[in-house]
């Protein structure tokens, strides 16, 4: 089941992140958490989907998760990289 979280959205979103989890993964919570703080005001908008729910994700990124993604780049897993996320987001004010 994929759905858009807009928690970290802003009304004139010009970037989207994928954040791919899975429930009840503590790493997912942390990076959540992290996305939340580093995107603060800044126009990007992050859109979760659940590794279990889609067969050919999670053959995929199974071992992976939570994985951050624009596009099809992989920016980080397991943890945020904050230098790699600045890198993807160019300059997304």
């Amino acid at each position: 089941m994929a759905h858009s979280d807009n928690l970290f959205a802003s009304s004139t979103s010009e970037c989207e992140l994928t954040l791919i989890v899975r429930h009840g993964c503590h790493l997912c919570d942390d990076m959540r958490a992290t996305l939340a703080e580093l995107l603060q005001g800044r126009a990007v908008r992050v859109v979760e989907l659940d590794v279990d729910a889609d067969p050919a994700m999670f053959e995929r990124y199974n071992d992976w998760v939570p994985v951050l993604k624009r596009g099809e780049h992989e920016i980080c897993h397991y943890f945020i990289d904050a230098v790699a996320l600045e890198q993807a987001l160019g300059h997304v004010p």
